[in-house]
């Protein structure tokens, strides 16, 4: 929660931004990021470790949000998108001495050795991806360690080796924040669990003194977009004032901002894309089968039709079990609960299809 506070402190969030979270999974803070910047600003989130992907994706998904792309590449990957990024978070793989406290088995697999290997892979991580942050861009650096090597130590090491400076932020007292400073006057903060609520942790804050500007391209194979029969076949799914570019990509159709949609060909170039938008679904001959991304989603149109569920009716969906609302209207239906969309059903004679995905369904029944 505190990185709402490194980036307003340390950059201009009022007007759009190119925001990488390099080390992102399982996608709180790419959500909390999400919710900060402008509606024109571009949002990559980033997991390496292909089986984290999955859990990252989800939690975007259930976000609703369009101006976010999701990729898994190494960060060496984003250095050939030089000066491209404003804002690179990367909370790092650490020895995860701040979790203890949570995962008391932690303690036993922690070890000197395991604090050397982490300082190196953090230094090799920050310098692959330093190339893509332009001049006076801002660093956020994390981990979940206590160890001056881990945390203090590279701070330093990005100042004198990467060429940066550090960037102190304003902290009430009162919020129990420890401020620590080192031998090259870096500033960190660091948390712990017996002055406030939640783990170990550590954060800092830098700009980047060297670099330039990014400088547009041509980048071969671009996306196009769908054509207008198409864009007419989607029209009714979604928010008449909702501004979108429309471009296939597999079986999907995909919405996503103007300003976005310029940048796919650029980081298409350089990353493995796992998601990009908001794909709205598969067009047949007759119909768009919706995605559910789209039930989730900010977009979706407020007249659609729609049917509200009880507590134990919106718990049987998530379960992906057999529903019986009622008599309903045939055709494609949202399924909403406490006013939130949970997903789609499709109402036919005698019986009701559940969309809901069988990958997420709810598996542990309530006592």
């Amino acid at each position: 929660m505190f990185l709402e506070q490194a980036l307003r402190q340390t950059t201009d969030a009022g007007r759009p931004l190119k925001v990488l979270d390099l080390c992102a999974a399982p996608g709180g803070k790419s959500t909390l990021l999400q919710s900060l910047l402008p509606a024109d600003s571009l949002l990559v989130s980033n997991e390496v470790i292909r089986n984290r992907v999955h859990i990252l994706e989800e939690n975007i998904i259930k976000w609703g949000a369009i101006n976010t792309v999701v990729t898994s590449s190494d960060p060496h990957d984003f250095g050939r998108l030089e000066n491209y990024f404003d804002v690179i978070v990367v909370d790092a793989p650490c020895s995860g001495s701040g979790l203890f406290r949570r995962q008391p088995d932690a303690a036993g697999e922690w070890s000197p050795d395991a604090v050397r290997l982490c300082s190196q892979r953090q230094r090799r991580i920050l310098a692959d991806c330093w190339p893509a942050l332009r001049q006076d861009g801002v660093l956020i650096y994390s981990t979940c360690s206590y160890s001056r090597e881990e945390d203090e130590d590279i701070v330093g090491w990005i100042m004198c080796e990467l060429g940066a400076e550090n960037l102190p932020l304003k902290v009430p007292r009162e919020w129990q924040i420890v401020e620590t400073a080192g031998t090259s006057g870096e500033h960190g903060y660091r948390f712990y669990p017996d002055r406030l609520r939640g783990e170990g942790f550590y954060l800092s804050c830098l700009r980047k003194l060297g670099g330039g500007s990014y400088v547009h391209g041509r980048k071969k194979g671009g996306i196009a977009r769908v054509g207008k029969k198409d864009e007419s076949a989607i029209g009714g799914w979604i928010r008449k004032d909702a501004e979108l570019a429309f471009f296939s990509h597999g079986e999907f159709v995909h919405a996503i901002p103007p300003a976005v949609f310029s940048d796919l060909p650029a980081l298409r170039s350089a990353c493995r894309l796992i998601r990009a938008g908001v794909p709205l679904g598969k067009l047949s001959e007759r119909e768009l089968i919706p995605a559910h991304d789209l039930a989730l989603s900010v977009i979706a149109a407020s007249e659609l039709p729609a049917v509200d569920l009880s507590h134990e009716e919106a718990l049987c969906y998530l379960r992906k079990d057999e529903l019986s609302p009622g008599s309903l209207q045939r055709g494609w239906m949202l399924v909403r609960y406490g006013g939130f969309n949970l997903g789609w059903i499709k109402a036919l004679a005698g019986r009701i299809n559940n969309y809901y995905p069988k990958e997420w369904r709810i598996l542990r029944r309530e006592p």
